[in-house]
């Protein structure tokens, strides 16, 4: 069974989520702060957390940091009253893969939960990889090094990377990427695909030219000559 960890302060938001999370068949767990976050994460296993960012002794952006470093491959859904770029950006810095703003459509945040573990449970993935000059994506291993160096990417820069490489030479739209690197048909303004992109060229460095941006179309792989 799915078993959920929910990270709130606020007890009316856990058991809203409790609530919805039990009818779809969820099993959940609680902590009120993202101290307890990390102590449980420590000695339990869990296949999706929902952090809030404000919370008392431990924000939620440390507490995913904290917990990155135990389970690399967990995901996160960010929850915020703040919902300015800053708090998206360094959500998806950490290594978080979606975010809610709050007050939210519990509906909705099913759904988003649903379709990150469509994308991260029960895949079987191949022993194919691509190998660009010193780059090298590894898509059964879910890992991108350069050089012989693995890369610190975030599961939804990788994501990126891994759909627009198995698509190298396609001009991929706007629509086409979010729908099938988010996993649902997104609504809401498109900076965050162009934010998920740039950090992604940052963490590619010289290689971030094999993704070139089609102006007023989205991004496409560049092929290797």
């Amino acid at each position: 069974m799915t078993k959920i960890l929910i990270v709130d302060d606020e007890q009316r938001i856990r058991e809203m989520i409790r609530k919805y999370a039990a009818h779809e068949g969820f099993e959940t767990e609680e902590a009120t702060d993202g101290m307890e976050a990390v102590e449980l994460c420590e000695s339990n296993a869990y296949d999706i957390v929902i952090m809030d960012i404000m919370m008392p002794n431990l924000d939620g952006f440390s507490a995913v940091r904290d917990i990155k470093k135990i389970r690399p491959e967990l995901p996160f859904i960010m929850l915020s009253a703040l919902g300015e770029e800053y708090d998206r950006v360094h959500g998806f810095d950490v290594g978080v893969d979606d975010y809610v703003v709050k007050p939210f459509s519990p509906k909705e945040l099913m759904m988003r939960i649903h379709a990150i573990l469509k994308r991260t449970g029960g895949r079987t993935g191949s022993a194919d990889r691509l190998k660009v000059e010193g780059m090298e994506i590894d898509y059964s291993a879910r890992t991108v090094s350069i050089d012989g160096k693995r890369l610190q990417l975030s599961p939804k820069e990788y994501e990126l990377i891994a759909y627009l490489s198995k698509n190298a030479g396609i001009a991929l739209t706007r629509e086409q990427l979010l729908r099938n690197v988010w996993g649902y048909d997104f609504f809401g303004d498109d900076r965050t695909l162009d934010t998920h992109i740039k950090l992604l060229r940052r963490n590619l460095g010289e290689y971030a030219k094999y993704i070139v941006t089609l102006r007023g179309v989205g991004y496409r792989f560049e092929k290797a000559e």
